[in-house]
């Protein structure tokens, strides 16, 4: 992209990719609806948002932004849905690991507190 001469901003979100509350897809979105980006480019299709693709994408046609995807390997239907599937039963998996986890450390709190 420094080659091509782009001015470009990198932006990152660290959390699920079916949790649209995130700091970096909600300034993006903004950014889109404010005609600020020409041009998106991620790496993979998924990289942007995991479900709902089509959504940013009819934002970006709407406000004049192209979404640019480098490696546009295709998938097979089956391996898009294991993938999907996999990636909801980890999402899913760590909130209730979370849960536990915050349950276990209150327990422990309330018994250290008591003696």
């Amino acid at each position: 992209m420094i080659a091509k001469g782009y001015q470009f901003e990198i932006i990152t979100d660290i959390g699920s990719g079916i949790n649209y509350n995130k700091n970096g897809l909600n300034k993006l979105i903004d950014m889109i609806t404010n005609g600020e980006i020409e041009k998106i480019v991620v790496l993979y299709k998924d990289r942007l948002v995991r479900f709902g693709f089509e959504l940013i994408e009819n934002i970006c046609n709407k406000y004049g932004t192209t979404i640019e995807i480098i490696d546009t390997t295709e998938k097979t239907e089956e391996q898009e849905l294991v993938e999907d599937l996999v990636q909801i039963i980890t999402i899913f998996s760590c909130k209730l690991q979370g849960q536990r986890a915050n349950k276990a450390k209150k327990m422990i709190k309330e018994l250290t507190e008591n003696d």
